[in-house]
């Protein structure tokens, strides 16, 4: 067999093999267009005035001044924009968020609502206008103050699981454990921030709705629009070849459905884009979180009991839970066991999915009390995960497809020489900083979703597939053409993905880690087929043979399994006391996630999901004044994230896991990286002070303060 990066001479083998980005070089030289660059001929522009107060209602726009102002072609807001629909259920199984619906009513739910968009002939001219015009409101009292004791709190299910689980005797249990724990842990306000903002185009062409977009799927963006505007689907094309980064935020959003409300005012394109300050308010982000952890265990470290119970926020307009308690109906087993997910609805945005949703920060509180107990009884505390890894899954009873955990421990262990740990806290130093290791496992969920394909033999011998997929910069193009040439036989280089395109047929989104295995399921189906096809046929005609694929049935016949990816995540940290400053010095994930389809993309998600692990141990925290509702710093000077310098040597690397029941094997990676992660920094840290941090990010500040109470 021969492998070989560029494709040139690649053979009937090149899943597993590393390959670069099919679409390398048109990024990196700039010839691939992002939403917000493909030109149109007589581009309008959108720019959107969000709300000033946090709760109450419009009373008046003024919007003459504004028209009279170079270039403004209109102002839409709640009196004079189209009408739409909210009472639908969409392509997930969720109904829409009403802030995506915009200038439907005079109400203000939350700081930076959208009140109104101005559109002028240059984005320059349209945000001059919009940055003039006044908005008179009726201001009413507001609620942003989010806390564990909130009186309001109500149990909701969270995607795909329930609201409550319970088994066994949990008091009992807790009476009769020889170790028990009980403890609180937070994580704050996370936000998205994807390299590229949120941008779309809308326009009209022959009574069609066509949109230029950044998404995450553009079946599902597409789906969402015609249901809100009342549109037959197939007068609605969306397209999203290249898209700048998503996590979760880049579905159905305000400027998606401003543009299109404009473009029909003014039967001309017109382009809305969200400045950076504008996706704090508008993008969605991950809700904060307040989590309670109760453990009983025999001497030995056998979890007798366990209880984790989780609170976070949603908006008044709209239900979103962050289910972070479900990270234990999976991980561990015991006699009594209890989770449960409940929210408040406060005067905010509305949160949504983001990277993990549930289980980034529902395994900082779980791997973070694991560890604790571990300490408690006096072992290892990857002796201690061992000890209690389930044999069938904690809740449900079903087998698990795969359960590769031990393994990656193991190997882990092995790489980063844990053997050699002193489990006495507080005892490494170099020079000023003191030095300790920590661990956590990770887990997320797999699982896969109809889609369709189409695979056609092209005349000169290339193959051409489409598919309504989204690379967001995980790889997928190159992955899904790896995929289809093992399928057909052929070189990687005969072989043309063409994605992001509704018009292509329903297929999954680019979410929930389940994109690659969906798309790879229908690439692989019709890719056979045709293979099957041209082996009896006596030649390819001018317009080529197309065969597609439909893997509703087959994915429907899935037999029910805990499907789950896996990893063990170590990290190193060195504390200066004196300064409170905390620095990660290195970092390794072992990871069990399924058959791997692009060693090098591959290693690139996971060491991208365990970078924002360090992010989010020690540096995100949205913060909201309680006087005006609003974030203190809604940018990236206000906002921190990890730097090039916060980040040392990070690690990754896999155990052989091939899904038995997936065509090629696979599982998913897009997430995995983040969980544990935080857990691992924040256990290291303890290791190095003997001092416990249990809320997020790790601060300078509480580390000196926790080391003044120490």
């Amino acid at each position: 067999m021969t492998t070989t990066t560029t494709g040139a001479t690649a053979t009937r083998n090149a899943v597993g093999t590393a390959h670069t980005r099919v679409e390398g070089r048109d990024k990196v030289t700039g010839a691939a267009r992002y939403a917000g660059e493909i030109p149109f001929a007589e581009l309008a522009h959108g720019w959107l005035v969000l709300s000033t107060v946090t709760r109450g209602r419009v009373r008046s726009v003024e919007t003459a001044p504004v028209l009279e102002m170079p270039g403004v072609l209109t102002v839409l807001h709640h009196g004079n924009a189209p009408r739409v629909d909210i009472d639908y259920v969409g392509m997930l199984g969720m109904s829409p968020d009403p802030t995506a619906a915009v200038f439907q009513h005079d109400r203000v739910p939350h700081a930076g609502w959208p009140v109104a968009l101005v559109v002028a002939e240059t984005s320059e001219q349209a945000r001059e206008a919009a940055e003039a015009l006044v908005v008179h409101y009726e201001e009413e009292p507001h609620d942003v103050a989010f806390s564990g004791g909130h009186p309001d709190a109500y149990t909701m299910p969270g995607p795909g699981g329930p609201a409550e689980t319970e088994k066994g005797d949990l008091q009992a249990e807790l009476a009769s454990s020889a170790v028990v724990l009980d403890a609180e842990y937070s994580t704050p306000e996370e936000h998205h921030n994807p390299m590229e903002p949120h941008a779309a185009t809308a326009l009209w062409d022959d009574g069609r709705l066509e949109v230029v977009d950044s998404n995450q799927g553009a079946v599902w963006v597409a789906d969402e629009l015609a249901k809100m505007f009342s549109l037959d689907a197939s007068s609605v094309r969306v397209r999203s070849e290249h898209v700048g980064g998503g996590f979760g935020s880049k579905g159905l959003r305000a400027h998606q459905v401003a543009a299109v409300m404009a473009a029909t005012v003014l039967a001309r394109p017109v382009r809305v884009v969200m400045t950076r300050r504008q996706m704090f308010s508008l993008a969605g982000y991950r809700s904060p979180t307040v989590q309670r952890i109760r453990l009983g265990a025999d001497p030995d470290g056998r979890l007798r009991a366990l209880e984790h119970s989780s609170l976070s926020r949603t908006s008044t307009v709209h239900d979103f839970i962050e289910a972070s308690a479900g990270v234990a109906r999976v991980m561990y087993d015991a006699p009594a066991h209890r989770t449960a997910n409940r929210v408040v609805r406060l005067d905010v945005p509305t949160p949504t999915f983001m990277r993990a949703p549930g289980e980034a920060p529902g395994s900082f509180a779980l791997e973070s009390a694991l560890d604790e107990l571990a300490e408690k009884c006096g072992i290892d505390p990857i002796e201690l995960r061992l000890r209690n890894e389930p044999e069938v899954g904690p809740v449900s009873g079903l087998p698990f497809s795969t359960r590769n955990l031990p393994a990656c421990f193991r190997e882990g262990a092995r790489r980063f020489g844990w053997a050699d740990r002193d489990p006495r806290p507080g005892l490494r130093r170099d020079g000023r900083w003191l030095l300790g290791t920590g661990t956590a496992a990770a887990s997320f969920f797999v699982g896969a979703a109809p889609s369709t394909a189409a695979a056609t033999a092209e005349a000169d011998g290339t193959f051409t597939v489409r598919i309504s997929a989204a690379d967001i910069g995980t790889g997928a193009r190159t992955a899904l053409t790896l995929i289809a040439a093992d399928a057909l036989r052929v070189p990687t280089d005969r072989v043309r993905v063409r994605i992001g395109d509704s018009d292509f047929g329903p297929a999954m989104i680019a979410g929930g880690s389940m994109g690659t295995r969906s798309w790879a399921w229908a690439v692989t189906a019709a890719a056979g087929e045709l293979r099957e096809r041209l082996a009896l046929s006596d030649g390819i005609p001018a317009e080529g043979i197309t065969v597609r694929s439909d893997t509703t049935a087959a994915v429907g016949a899935l037999a029910q399994k805990e499907r789950h990816s896996f990893g063990a995540q170590f990290a190193e940290v060195a504390v200066d006391v004196t300064t409170g400053e905390v620095r990660v010095r290195r970092m390794l994930g072992i990871f069990a996630a399924g058959r791997i389809v692009n060693p090098l993309t591959a290693r690139g998600q996971f060491t991208g999901g365990m970078i924002w692990g360090i992010s989010m141990a020690l540096h995100e925290e949205a913060v909201r004044d309680r006087i005006t509702g609003a974030h203190y710093g809604a940018d990236l000077a206000g906002y921190h994230v990890a730097t090039h310098a916060d980040v040392p040597l990070v690690e990754a690397d896999w155990v052989d896991d091939p899904d038995p029941d997936d065509p090629v094997g696979i599982k998913g990676i897009g997430e995995i990286g983040i969980v544990g992660a935080a857990a691992a920094i924040a256990n290291a840290v303890w290791h190095a002070t003997g001092v416990r941090h249990r809320a997020l990010p790790i601060r300078p500040d509480r580390v000196l303060g926790a080391a003044a109470h120490a």
